[in-house]
This record gives structure tokens, C-alpha cells and sequence, in this order.
């Protein structure tokens, strides 16, 4: 049974999520502890009625969980209007905290129609392509910073956007220890990665991802996303304009900062 108050506060932020609105910072009794955070998380997105586009890894660098004390990353809801074709617009705001790049992949369907358990062995036959994204993260809150997992988690993981680039057909590619960057052309700002950040391959972040939907008994209809994690950690956007991220063998994918 969830009591008033908590009903009460997921309300607001379910609104400013639907309306690109910034409320007042969540209690921390919602954020400190990630299992919390996962309760509201999953009380907010039960209220969301829109179509579903995937899932997102979150906090698989290993030093961050480290930092912050956690043993595994989280997983959050990812709306299918929150994922941009190539070369979109993004508006920010003073509450977001910056842009990475990723890989995602495309899972079939029929993942959801396996009946035995997920595993590295079995994995790749539900990869139906693959592709370099850029995520813009923040906050709906007059919030900054991160000083629990949970923070993220609890904001429908701090996800604002998704960008997608061009997808490739999935030919069992291997995504480990690939150089990544991300950089704003005009003013002359470059941040350099690689894929062994995304919890040592982005591979590993999917099988995460995968077997938390298992466990979580979700299901869909359709195809959808997974989106592995940051391997250029959270970059500043420092100046609205163009940002490219390049990942090697993926190729490239671009977004507008307004």
C-alpha cells in the first residue's frame, strides 16, 4: 500500500516529466538508499501511460559504483518520446548535468517469449542491430550534482533524451575496448572514451539489463532498446551548438544542443 504523501510527490514528478517542468528536490528518504529509489522509480513509471521505446543502463562505470558504494548499476524506462532520430534538437535547462554517448542495441521481441534465463550464451540471438546514441541526462528537480545512485535512479534515471545514430545489423561485433569521443566542433571541445568503461564491455550492461526485465517480470509488444551506459562519462555542455559522438566500427551520431 503506497501512503498519500509518497503518491502525492510521484504525482509532481510524473507531471514535470510529462510537461518539461523542474519541481522543488525530492525528499531523501526517495533517493539516499538505491532500493528506495528503485520503489519510486517504478511507482512513477506505473503512472506513465505512453509507449515504451526500451530501457537504460545507468552508473556502469565501475569507479562511479565504487564511489558511490553501490555493487550494481540500475535500470530505468526509457519513453518512446524521449528517443530522437539522428542530427534532433535538444532543449536544456539549468538543471541538466550534460551529455554522454553510448551503444545501444535493438532487442527482438521475442526476448520476452524466452522461457529460460538470459545469459551470455544465449543473448545474441535477440540482438536484432546496433548503433552509437547520445543521452542528454538531468534532472526535473532544482537539483545538482550526484551524491547517490539513487539521485538518478529516482528521476526516471535522469534521462532527458535519446539520440539515435544509424543502426547496423547486428554481426556478432565486438564492442569491447572500442575508442569513443564526443566533441563540439565551434568551440573547440573534445572528450575521448572507450566502450571498456561501460561496465568493462557493453555487453555485460546489456546482459544486466536483460535479466533485471527477466526478474521484473516486464513484457512488450514490440522491439526495443537498450541503452548500455556512458562511455565518455557525463560531459559539460559548455556551449549550446552541434555534438558529435564517434565510436570506432559503430560510426557517428550528432545532436543539437538548444
Amino acid at each position: 500500500m503506497i501512503n498519500k504523501s509518497t503518491d502525492k510527490i510521484a504525482n509532481k514528478l510524473v507531471n514535470a516529466f510529462l510537461k518539461n517542468k523542474i519541481i522543488s528536490p525530492l525528499p531523501k528518504k526517495y533517493t539516499k538508499k538505491i532500493l528506495d529509489a528503485q520503489k519510486f522509480r517504478k511507482l512513477c513509471e506505473s503512472k506513465i501511460k505512453k509507449p515504451i521505446s526500451g530501457f537504460k543502463a545507468a552508473g556502469t562505470g565501475i569507479p562511479v559504483l565504487k564511489k558511490l558504494k553501490e555493487k550494481e548499476p540500475f535500470y530505468a524506462t526509457v519513453y518512446k518520446h524521449n528517443v530522437l532520430k539522428n542530427k534532433k534538437s535538444i532543449k536544456i535547462n539549468k538543471f541538466t548535468m550534460g551529455i554522454e554517448l553510448e551503444v545501444c542495441y535493438l532487442i527482438n521481441k521475442n526476448f520476452f517469449e524466452f522461457k529460460k534465463k538470459v545469459s551470455k550464451n544465449n543473448i545474441k540471438r535477440f540482438i536484432n542491430k546496433i548503433a552509437p546514441c547520445i543521452e542528454v541526462v538531468g534532472y526535473r528537480q532544482k537539483k545538482k550534482g550526484i551524491k547517490s545512485l539513487g539521485d538518478l535512479c529516482s528521476d526516471f534515471g535522469a534521462n532527458v533524451k535519446f539520440v539515435v545514430g544509424a543502426k547496423k545489423n547486428f554481426k556478432n561485433q565486438n564492442v569491447k575496448n572500442l575508442k569513443t569521443k564526443i566533441f563540439n566542433k565551434k568551440i573547440n571541445h573534445t572528450v575521448n572514451g572507450n566502450t571498456n568503461t561501460v561496465y568493462i564491455n557493453p555487453m555485460n550492461s546489456l546482459l544486466f539489463v536483460l535479466k533485471k526485465l527477466q526478474k521484473d517480470k516486464i513484457k512488450l509488444k514490440n522491439n526495443f532498446y537498450v541503452f548500455t551506459g556512458s562511455s565518455v562519462g557525463v560531459v559539460p555542455i559548455l556551449q549550446k551548438g552541434i555534438y558529435k559522438g564517434v565510436i570506432d566500427r559503430l560510426g557517428s551520431v550528432s545532436a543539437r544542443i538548444n
